[in-house]
C-alpha cells in the first residue's frame, strides 16, 4: 500500500519530523519506506490530502468498566477523601454492576478507542479473555494484564479508608495472572501481548510486589502499578513506612525501566503532600521508571499533576493514557498540554510536540518497543489518517498544533493497525453502533437501579450523584 500525503509525521534519528508532500509504503504489517518520493510497485495507492501520523499508545485503561462512569462520577469528589472518587464511587459502581456490564463496556470501549486515536491499549482488569476477543475482532493492538491484590480498601462510615487483607495475600490471583501471560503473550500474530499488574501500592504487600517484578522479568513483559494516585494513599503509605510511596518502592527495588506507573500525581514535593525533603520526581527519573499520565480522571475533580512539564524536564519518560471516559487520546493530549500550562503558568511548556511524543515514542519506550509510535522503515504499520480540510482542522500549517489544540476525534478518517484498516470514514467496519450503545445503556440502567446495594450507606444513584437539573413539573 502506497500512501501519498500532504503531511506525514515521520520519524528520523529517534524523533518526529514533518514531511510535506511525502510518501509512505506499507507491506504486510510493517512500514517499508518513508520519503519524499517512491517509484516502486504498489498494489494500492491512496492520495491523502490531510495528515498521516503514527497511531497513539494509550498506556493505562480499564475498558471493562470505564464507560459506566458517564453520567455518574462527574461533579462529585468527597472532600474527606481529597476529591478522589476511589473510595466511594468506584466501589459502588463495581458492586452495582450487573454481569452484563463488563462485556457491554468492552464491546463499547474498543470501537471508542479506535475511532479516537488509540492503536495500542494497555488494559488493566480481570476480564482478559473477553478483552482479547474484542480487540482481535476489531484489530486493536493490546497489552492485557490481569489485576490482583493482597487486600482491598473500603469505607464503612464515609470518613476513613480502611483495609481488609486476604488470607492468601492474593497469591491465587497472582498465579492466574502469570498463567494468563504465559498463555496469551505474543498471540494472534503478535497483536496481543501481556503485562503483570499488581493493582495498587496500598493493596499489595511488599512480598507480592517483589514477586510481581520478578515474574515480569522472568516472562519478559512489562509491569504496572497504581501509585501516588491519591492523598489518602500517600498518607496511608507514609503512616506504614515513614517515607513517601515512591521512596518506598525505590527502597524495595520495585522501580525501574520495566515499570509503567499510573499515575504518580502525588509526589512528596508537591503541594498535595507537602512532605519535606522529597525528590520523588527525581527518583522516577533516576530509576528509569515510566509514568502513565491520565490527566482527565483527576482534573475533572480539580486535581492536577504538578506538573507534566516538570516531570519531562527532570527526565521522566512520560506516556499518555485515558484511564476513564471519554477514552479519547485526542482529548487526553489536549488536556495534558493545557493543564500543565495552567499549573506552571507558562505557555511554552507542554507543547503539542511534547504531548504527541509522549503519546507515541514515550509509550513505545515504556513498552520496550522500537517498532511502535513512529513512521519509519521497519516499524509496525499503525497509522492514523487525519482530515486536512474540516471545520476544526482548517487552516492547516502545523499538523501537531492542529491535532493537539484544535482537532476533534471526527477528524480521524482512517486508522490502520498492523497493516489492517480498522477504521474507515470514521467508522469501524461492520459495527452496529446502535446495538453497542443500547447494550451499554441497558447495563447502565441496571447499575443505577442497583446502586443502593453497592454503596456502603445504601444511597441510591440520585443521592450519590444528583442530577444537574431539577425535573420538569
Amino acid at each position: 500500500r502506497l500512501i501519498r500525503a500532504a503531511h506525514i509525521v515521520a520519524c528520523q534519528d529517534g524523533r518526529h519530523v514533518h514531511l510535506k508532500d511525502g510518501c509512505l509504503v506499507t507491506e504486510g504489517d510493517s512500514i517499508l519506506h518513508v520519503g519524499p518520493s517512491y517509484d516502486g510497485p504498489a498494489d494500492e495507492t491512496i492520495a491523502w490530502p490531510g495528515v498521516v501520523t503514527p497511531g497513539l499508545i494509550n498506556t493505562h485503561a480499564h475498558i471493562a468498566g470505564s464507560p459506566l462512569d458517564k453520567s455518574f462520577v462527574e461533579d462529585r469528589g468527597p472532600r474527606q477523601f481529597y476529591l478522589s472518587g476511589l473510595f466511594e464511587f468506584l466501589p459502588a459502581r463495581e458492586r452495582a454492576m450487573s454481569p452484563e456490564g463488563p462485556p457491554a463496556c468492552i464491546d463499547f470501549s474498543v470501537p471508542e478507542l479506535l475511532t479516537t486515536g488509540t492503536t495500542t491499549i494497555m488494559e488493566i482488569g480481570i476480564h482478559g479473555e473477553r478483552t482479547i476477543e474484542a480487540c482481535v475482532r476489531h484489530g486493536l493492538r493490546a497489552y492485557v494484564g490481569q489485576g490482583f491484590r493482597s487486600g482491598r480498601w473500603y469505607t464503612d462510615d464515609g470518613k476513613t479508608v480502611k483495609y481488609q487483607w486476604f488470607e492468601d495475600e492474593g497469591r491465587e490471583a497472582f498465579e492466574r495472572s502469570v498463567a494468563f501471560c504465559e498463555t496469551h503473550e505474543r498471540t494472534h500474530g503478535d497483536l496481543i501481548r501481556t503485562f503483570i499488574t499488581p493493582m495498587q501500592i496500598d493493596t499489595v504487600t511488599e512480598a507480592m510486589l517483589k514477586r510481581s517484578r520478578a515474574a515480569a522479568e522472568d516472562l519478559g513483559v512489562p509491569y504496572a502499578l497504581h501509585a501516588a494516585q491519591s492523598v489518602n494513599e500517600f498518607q496511608e503509605m507514609a503512616r506504614r513506612t515513614g517515607i513517601t510511596p515512591i521512596e518506598w518502592l525505590r527502597d524495595i527495588g520495585f522501580l525501574g525501566p520495566g515499570l509503567i506507573m499510573g499515575h504518580a500525581i502525588i509526589p512528596g514535593e508537591g503541594t498535595w503532600a507537602n512532605f519535606a525533603g522529597s525528590d520523588d520526581i527525581g527518583i522516577l527519573a533516576d530509576t528509569g521508571t515510566n509514568v502513565a499520565h491520565a490527566v482527565w480522571v483527576f482534573c475533572r475533580r480539580g486535581i492536577a499533576m504538578e506538573s507534566y512539564a516538570r516531570y519531562r524536564a527532570r527526565g521522566v519518560n512520560m506516556t499518555i493514557a485515558t484511564d476513564t471516559c471519554p477514552q479519547s487520546m485526542v482529548e487526553a493530549m489536549r488536556w495534558t498540554a493545557v493543564v500543565s500550562k495552567m499549573v506552571d503558568r507558562r505557555t511554552e511548556v507542554a507543547t503539542a510536540a511534547d504531548v504527541f511524543e509522549s503519546a507515541t515514542l514515550g509509550g513505545a519506550k515504556a513498552l520496550g518497543r522500537d517498532d511502535l509510535g513512529r513512521i519509519a522503515p521497519g516499524a509496525k504499520a499503525d497509522l492514523i489518517l487525519w482530515k486536512g480540510a474540516s471545520l476544526t482542522m482548517t487552516p492547516l500549517r502545523d499538523p501537531l498544533k492542529n491535532i493537539v489544540f484544535n482537532a476533534a476525534h471526527t477528524d480521524i478518517d482512517t486508522v490502520i493497525v498492523n497493516g489492517r484498516v480498522v477504521v474507515e470514514g470514521g467508522k469501524v467496519p461492520g459495527l452496529d453502533e446502535a446495538a453497542v450503545a443500547r447494550r451499554l445503556q441497558d447495563a447502565a440502567e441496571a447499575m443505577w437501579a442497583g446502586m443502593g446495594s453497592g454503596d456502603w450507606a445504601g444511597r441510591d444513584v440520585d443521592t450519590l450523584s444528583p442530577q444537574s437539573l431539577p425535573p420538569f413539573r
